[in-house]
């Protein structure tokens, strides 16, 4: 991937446009119904805290050096110069065993073009139990020879295609290609950035596993200059021989924002690898259980993480722009801690899922 380095120029212009990019309404506490036009709302309540919350952190973290607040290094690519912090902590994995996945798939005759539940039975009763049964029947044999030429491939993308196109996307079976990959083909991203549209990403969260840890790197922007420094290092993350992207609504969001980032600076596009957006796979398992699906809640619902001091999301870019004009990084540390907190519990997240549909195998 070739990166064009950004100009001081880039940086002064977003330094100057940030008070402007506002993207929220604050509303009066427990009214939703007057955000009008904005894409989202705050309740007042909220907003003072937060706003109490940065007056804190500017007095906590006065004439205090940024590499002094934050443990990390500078690195450097073809785009430049980048921030990088990094921490580990231990997780519980949970792992789908393959071979037990992939009989299940050729038992699924539905994945035939055709072929619905009421045939299905109906097949299964004749003898025809798998899939490559049906290699010789009249009717579905050529369809039957197009799903079994992808499921030989074995390859998760290829069958999470398939079962996606016959089934939801969020079905189970999606979730379980998973088990194709080793435990350090995955990786977690979440990202923060100065708005919803065409605006500078400011953090890159990714999260790798190395045995029974999560390594979790954070790109974090010093200037908005170096944005395409940090997007090539979080990317070369995804540059292995089988690499697994996991995110949480990362395909409505997450991938869309960073595509578009990379087209901004002329550095190409992210290559095709297998993308396993929890989000989709938490609507179906919790969304008749848990009132609220953001990350944020099913964390406190499933795990007990409550947050202390979070940024609202929505005011990252009034914390960003703050740093900027004082030169004081005490605006930063409650954005990296909400990226650092959203990386774990995607994580987390991901292998509950895998253990409550496929047990602990």
């Amino acid at each position: 991937m070739t990166a064009v380095p950004a100009t001081p120029r880039i940086g002064e212009v977003w330094q100057h446009r940030i008070r402007e990019l506002r993207e929220y309404e604050v509303v009066r506490d427990g009214n939703v119904f007057s955000s009008n036009l904005f894409g989202s709302c705050l309740f007042s309540s909220e907003h003072e805290g937060a706003f109490r919350l940065l007056a804190d952190l500017l007095g906590q973290y006065q004439n205090q050096a940024f590499e002094d607040v934050f443990s990390g290094n500078v690195e450097e690519n073809d785009a430049g110069e980048h921030y990088v912090i990094r921490s580990r902590q231990h997780i519980t994995q949970a792992r789908i065993d393959p071979e037990e996945f992939i009989t299940t798939v050729w038992h699924d005759l539905t994945l035939v073009r055709g072929i619905g539940k009421v045939t299905e039975r109906r097949l299964k009763a004749r003898g025809f139990t798998t899939i490559r049964d049906l290699a010789g029947h009249p009717r579905f044999k050529q369809a039957a020879k197009d799903v079994i030429h992808k499921l030989e491939e074995h390859s998760s993308a290829g069958i999470m295609d398939l079962i996606g196109s016959r089934h939801m996307r969020s079905h189970p079976m999606v979730l379980g290609a998973a088990g194709f990959h080793e435990p350090d083909d995955f990786v977690f991203v979440d990202i923060e950035t100065l708005g919803l549209f065409s605006r500078p990403i400011i953090l890159i969260g990714v999260g790798t596993l190395e045995a029974n840890n999560l390594v979790v790197s954070q790109y974090l922007l010093r200037t908005v200059d170096e944005e395409p420094a940090a997007l090539s290092a979080a990317l070369s993350h995804l540059s292995g021989n089988s690499p697994a992207l996991i995110t949480y609504n990362g395909k409505a969001f997450d991938l869309p924002y960073i595509q578009d980032r990379l087209a901004y600076y002329s550095m190409g596009v992210i290559s095709d690898v297998p993308h396993f957006d929890c989000l989709h796979f938490a609507r179906r398992k919790w969304r008749d259980r848990f009132s609220s699906l953001r990350l944020s809640s099913l964390e406190r619902e499933l795990f007990s993480v409550v947050r202390k001091d979070d940024v609202p999301g929505q005011m990252v870019p009034e914390f960003f722009e703050t740093y900027l004009k004082t030169g004081n990084c005490g605006p930063l540390v409650p954005i990296v801690n909400h990226n650092r907190q959203d990386v774990v519990s995607l994580a987390m997240i991901f292998f509950h899922l895998i253990s409550e549909n496929y047990g602990n195998s």
